[in-house]
C-alpha cells in the first residue's frame, strides 16, 4: 500500500501534526514523531531506549532541529510549538512529501532547486537509531546544521531542565552525553560517509524551554517540557552525498548506515514472504513494494513482538500491548497472538510467547501486567487465562505441534481445576457451571478502567464474554485431550452443564444477552459488545470439535445478537462499548484522566472487536464478501493516526477520530486475522 503524502498534507499543520510515525527495535524501544516534525506528545523522540528490555523505556534523543544553508539562504526544516501557542519556525512548509518505506519514515525537503531526503530507522535488538540525510538534487553544495536535542527521563515523564549534561568528544566525530555521572551514556556518532565530508560537532549544552505538547494538553496533562540542546552538527554536502548520525546506548554500534538499512529492508521482505508463503503458498509477487493494505499490517504486527528474557530462557518473547505507553499485558498478548504470529506464519514466535507466559501461571491464572517498575506480575484478570486456551488452540491448528501441546496440557488441566475450586478475586465456577468473578475495588475483565478507587465498569458477577470464553476453554480441553489420548469425560460433562445454564444470559424483553448476570444489583441489561463472543466462539479453527456440541444460543438468538450489534454498536473502525441510548454513553473520548477513563468503556469504539464481529457475522450469514466490507474501512485508517498501524480506540461518534495508543497490538492483530478469515484462510 502506498502511504505517501504531498504538500496537500505536509503543508497543512493541523493534518501533518496529527499523522504520526513509529519505528521499533524489537526489545521495547522505539522512535516516534509527526509528519510535521513538531512535538505533540511526551512520547515523541528519535530514541526512546528500553534500558531493561522490554521496559525502563527512557527518552534519550528528542529530535534534531535541521537548518539548510543553500545558495546564500537559510531554510528551516523543523517546526516547534511554544508555550504561548506560537509555531516557530514553520519548517513543515518546506516538506515536499512524506512516505513510509516499509515502516521507515521518509521526508523530502525542497528549497529552490535543492531536495534533501531524511529517513529514520532503528537497529533490531539494539537501542540504536539512524537518522540519515541524503542530498538528492541541487545545482551547488549545501551546508546542513543539526541541533541535537536530548533528554534523560522515563518516557511517561516530563522534564524541567536544571542541571547541564556532561558532553564529551568520543572518537573522531562523535559525542558521549551523560545526564549525570551514573546515568547511562548516549552516543551520537557520525557515519564514515560523514567523516569524509568534514562533519563536526560544536557543543552547546543549553536548555530550550517550554515546548508545548498539544496532545498532552488534550489529555489533561502537563503540556510543557524542556529539552537540552546538546550540540550542533555541521556538514557541507555535494549533490549525491549523505550524512547519517547514529544515536545509541552502545559505544560501538554499526556505523555503516547502508548495511543497516539493507538489513532492515531485507528483514521486512522476509516477513512479507513468510506471510505469503504461510497463507497463499507463494512468495511476495513484488518484493520491496506493498501491494495490498494488509501487507502493511504484517509489518506493523512485527513492531509489537519484543524480547522478554527470562532467567531460564534468555530467548523469551512477549507482545507490547500498544505504543507509546503500554508494556506487555497478559490479556492483550493472548488476544493479539493469533493475528500477530499465527496469521503471519511466525509459529516459533507464538510458541516462545506461549511458553514464556506459562512460566508465570500462578493459582491457575495468567498474569495481566508486567509493570515497568519491576518484575513482579499482577494477576488482576479473569479473561487473560481463558484467552490463553484460544491462543493455544490457534497455534495447534496451524502447526499440529503435538509435543508442545503435551507439554502444556497438565498446566491447562490445572488451570481448569483452579477455576472450578476457586482462585483470586472470587473467580470460581458456580453450581450452575458458569464462571463467577469479582469483588469490590478490582476490575477483572477487559473493560478494566479504574480511577483511584473508582472501578468504572466493575462487572462483578458472571460476565457474558467470560462465560463464552470459559465454554470455549472447555471445548479446547476436549479437543486437546482427544489429540493426546487423554480422557475428555470431565470436560464434556462441564461443557454440558455450562451450556445448559448459559440460556440465563438471554434477555427476552430486549432480544439480546445480558452483559452480566448475578451482579449485586441483579442482571445488567446494558447493551454492550461482549455478547458477540457467545456467537464468535468457539473459533472457526475449532469448529470440527465444537460442532459436536450445541451452540450457546439458539440460531435465531445468534442472528438477533449479530444484527443488533451491527445496528447499534458497529462503526467504521470497530464496535462501540455501549449503546448510544444508554444514559452513561459518552461519544467523544477526551479530557483529563478522570474524564477519559470514565468514558473508556462507556461508548468508545474499540478496533479489536471488529475481528469477532466479523467471525460471528460469517457464522450466521456465510457471506465472506459481506463480512469483508466491515473490515475495509481500516485500509483508510492506515493513512490516519499512526501511519501504517491501527489505533487502540476511536470516538464513538462520527467521524470516529482515533484516540488512545496510536498503535495497538490487538487492533492490528484482529484486523489482520479477520481479513484472512474472509479470504477463507482463517
Amino acid at each position: 500500500m502506498d502511504l505517501q503524502f504531498g504538500r496537500e498534507v505536509c503543508s497543512n499543520l493541523k493534518i501533518a501534526e496529527s499523522r504520526e510515525w513509529l519505528v521499533t527495535n524489537g526489545i521495547g524501544g522505539y522512535a516516534s514523531g509527526t509528519i510535521a516534525d513538531i512535538l505533540t506528545r511526551r512520547y515523541h523522540g528519535f530514541l526512546v531506549a528500553a534500558l531493561k528490555p522490554p521496559v525502563a523505556r527512557s527518552l534519550l534523543v528528542t529530535k534534531f532541529d535541521e537548518v539548510v544553508q543553500y545558495n546564500g539562504q537559510f531554510y528551516d526544516l523543523y517546526t516547534n510549538r511554544w508555550a504561548d501557542g506560537t509555531v516557530e519556525p514553520q519548517g513543515y512548509l518546506n516538506i515536499e512529501s512524506f512516505h513510509l518505506e516499509g515502516t521507515t519514515p521518509v521526508w523530502y525537503f525542497a528549497f529552490a532547486d535543492g531536495l534533501l531526503e531524511k529517513r529514520i530507522w532503528m537497529e533490531q535488538g539494539e537501542n540504536t537509531t539512524y537518522i540519515r540525510y541524503s542530498f538528492q538534487r541541487g545545482s551547488q553544495s549545501l551546508t546542513l546544521f543539526l541541533k541535537a536535542l536530548v533528554n534523560y527521563r522515563d518516557h511517561h515523564g516530563k522534564t524541567e531542565g536544571r542541571s547541564l549534561f556532561s558532553i564529551n568528544r568520543y572518537r573522531e566525530q562523535g559525542l558521549e552525553i551523560k545526564a549525570w555521572a551514573d546515568a547511562p551514556s548516549l552516543y551520537l556518532l557520525a557515519t564514515q560517509e560523514a567523516q569524509k565530508s568534514n562533519f563536526r560537532w560544536e557543543n552547546n549544552n543549553t536548555w530550550y524551554r517550554d515546548f508545548a505538547l498539544a496532545v498532552e494538553k488534550y489529555r489533561g496533562l502537563d503540556d510543557l517540557e524542556d529539552h537540552l540542546h546538546a550540540a550542533t552538527g555541521k556538514i557541507s554536502l555535494q549533490p549525491g552525498d549523505s550524512i547519517t548520525v547514529v544515536a545509541s546506548t552502545k559505544n560501538d554500534p554499526q556505523l555503516d548506515s547502508k548495511v543497516s538499512l539493507q538489513e532492515k529492508s531485507s528483514r521486512e521482505s522476509k516477513l512479507l514472504n513468510l506471510w505469503y508463503f504461510s497463507n497463499f503458498l507463494a512468495t511476495n509477487p513484488d518484493p520491496g513494494k506493498s501491494n495490498h493494505w494488509s501487507e502493511q499490517l504484517v509489518l506493523a504486527a512485527d513492531q509489537f513482538i519484543v524480547d522478554r528474557p527470562l532467567q531460564d530462557n534468555p530467548e523469551g518473547k512477549t507482545i507490547i500491548a500498544g505504543y507509546p505507553w503500554f508494556t506487555d499485558w497478559g490479556r492483550d498478548t493472548m488476544i493479539a497472538l493469533p493475528g500477530l504470529t499465527i496469521s503471519t506464519g511466525r509459529y516459533e514466535i507464538a510458541k516462545t510467547i506461549l511458553r514464556t507466559f506459562a512460566k508465570y501461571v500462578d493459582r491457575g491464572m495468567l498474569p495481566n501486567l508486567f509493570p515497568d517498575a519491576g518484575s513482579t506480575p499482577e494477576y488482576n484478570t479473569v479473561d487473560a487465562t481463558l484467552w490463553y486456551f484460544e491462543a493455544i488452540g490457534n497455534y495447534y491448528t496451524a502447526t499440529a505441534d503435538r509435543e508442545f501441546l503435551a507439554e502444556l496440557f497438565p498446566l491447562l488441566a490445572e488451570i481448569i481445576d483452579w477455576h472450578i475450586k476457586g482462585t483470586r478475586y472470587k473467580i470460581q465456577m458456580d453450581d450452575d457451571g458458569l464462571l463467577y468473578a469479582g469483588e469490590a475495588g478490582v476490575q477483572l475483565t477487559w473493560m478494566d478502567a479504574k480511577v483511584g478507587d473508582w472501578v468504572v465498569t466493575p462487572r462483578i458477577g458472571k460476565p457474558v464474554e467470560v462465560n463464552a470464553l470459559w465454554y470455549n476453554a472447555l471445548v479446547c480441553m476436549v479437543y486437546f485431550a482427544q489429540i493426546l489420548g487423554e480422557s475428555a469425560l470431565k470436560y464434556q460433562e462441564l461443557i454440558a452443564k455450562t451450556r445448559s445454564h448459559f440460556k440465563r444470559f438471554w434477555y427476552e424483553a430486549g432480544g439480546y444477552c445480558y452483559d452480566v448476570i448475578d451482579t449485586p444489583e441483579g442482571n445488567d441489561p446494558s447493551f454492550r459488545p461482549n455478547q458477540i463472543f457467545a456467537i464468535s466462539l468457539p473459533s472457526m479453527s475449532l469448529q470440527k470439535v465444537a460442532g459436536e456440541y450445541s451452540a450457546l444460543l439458539q440460531k435465531s438468538q445468534q442472528k438477533m445478537v449479530v444484527d443488533k450489534v451491527g445496528q447499534i454498536l458497529l462503526t467504521s473502525y470497530g464496535l462501540r462499548s455501549l449503546a448510544p441510548n444508554h444514559p452513561d454513553y459518552v461519544g467523544i473520548y477526551g479530557g483529563n484522566q478522570l474524564q477519559r477513563d470514565g468514558s473508556y468503556h462507556q461508548g468508545t469504539t474499540w478496533g479489536w472487536l471488529i475481528g469477532h464481529f466479523v467471525q460471528a457475522h460469517l457464522k450466521i450469514y456465510q457471506n465472506p464478501e459481506l463480512a469483508r466490507s466491515f473490515i475495509e474501512p481500516m485500509a483508510n485508517h492506515l493513512q490516519d493516526g499512526c501511519l501504517g498501524s491501527i489505533s487502540e480506540i476511536f470516538d464513538a461518534d462520527v467521524p470516529f477520530t482515533p484516540r488512545g495508543c496510536f498503535a495497538q497490538a490487538w487492533s492490528v492483530a484482529e484486523v489482520l486475522r479477520s481479513w484472512l478469515m474472509v479470504q477463507g484462510k482463517g
